[in-house]
């Protein structure tokens, strides 16, 4: 291991196999650290790091599961990008940001707990995350971005927290299980594309706080049979292509 004096760990030697406990002096994982430590299967996070770098576990494809101590603040984009074998993720309760990208193409990732203290979903965050079953996005969380979900085919169930007020333009796009959605009452504003292609959908109920929809939010949704729309904007071809 290379480390910055104490505090920081810069780099973990790509070879690195097993698991590997971060010493109680680390405050800082650096970015790329642990750079496509392919053969690493287990991490342990020490309670005084405060931040993770961009891209610091990128393509750990090993690596099963992962626990982020309350003391951490800040995750970069990237973090565990391609992490193919992660199947839980648990996130303290001092991080506010999931970052870009974050959990991007982790396909065996099933289990996520995502605190009260998170106040935004980065673009792309749990991007073809295929396994993927049930998510609840919290109260906390005003924003989800672009891509979030993009092609979490496994997907089946998901609950918008009453506090988001933006879903991001193609934020469900081709989650082919997804068959029932709650949008929380404060959502403004629905991206182009957020539900495009989610084929199992049956029936959605927008809130009233509702103002635009935009362009073919809900395109080829071909079991939706039920929407339910308040007295707000909205543009027919939004939902043009449903044929239910």
């Amino acid at each position: 291991m290379l480390f910055r004096s104490t505090n920081s760990l810069i780099l973990c030697p790509a070879g690195r196999t097993g698991s590997y406990t971060i010493p109680d002096s680390v405050t800082n994982i650096e970015a790329e650290a642990f750079y496509q430590c392919s053969s690493l299967t287990g991490v342990t996070i020490g309670n005084r790091v405060a931040t993770i770098g961009d891209s610091a576990f990128y393509g750990c494809e090993s690596l099963t599961d992962v626990a982020i101590p309350d003391s951490v603040t800040s995750i970069g984009d990237y973090a565990f990008y391609q992490c193919t074998s992660l199947t839980s993720a648990m996130i303290g309760n001092g991080v506010t940001y999931i970052g870009g990208y974050m959990f991007y193409s982790c396909g065996s990732l099933a289990n996520v707990i995502i605190p009260n203290s998170v106040t935004s979903i980065g673009d792309n965050a749990f991007y073809w995350c295929g396994s993927l079953t049930d998510f609840t996005i919290p109260d906390s969380v005003t924003g989800i971005g672009s891509y979030a979900f993009y092609q979490c085919a496994s997907l089946t169930n998901v609950a918008i927290g009453n506090s988001v007020a933006y879903i991001g333009g193609g934020a469900f796009w081709s989650c082919t299980s997804l068959t029932s959605v709650r949008i929380g009452n404060s959502v403004t504003g629905i991206g182009w594309d957020a539900f495009d292609h989610c084929t199992s959908l049956t029936s959605i109920t927008i809130p009233n706080s509702l103002i635009s929809i935009e362009t073919s939010a809900f395109d080829y949704c071909i079991s939706l049979k039920s929407v339910t729309i308040p007295n707000s904007p909205f543009k027919k071809r939004d939902i043009s292509d449903c044929p239910g």
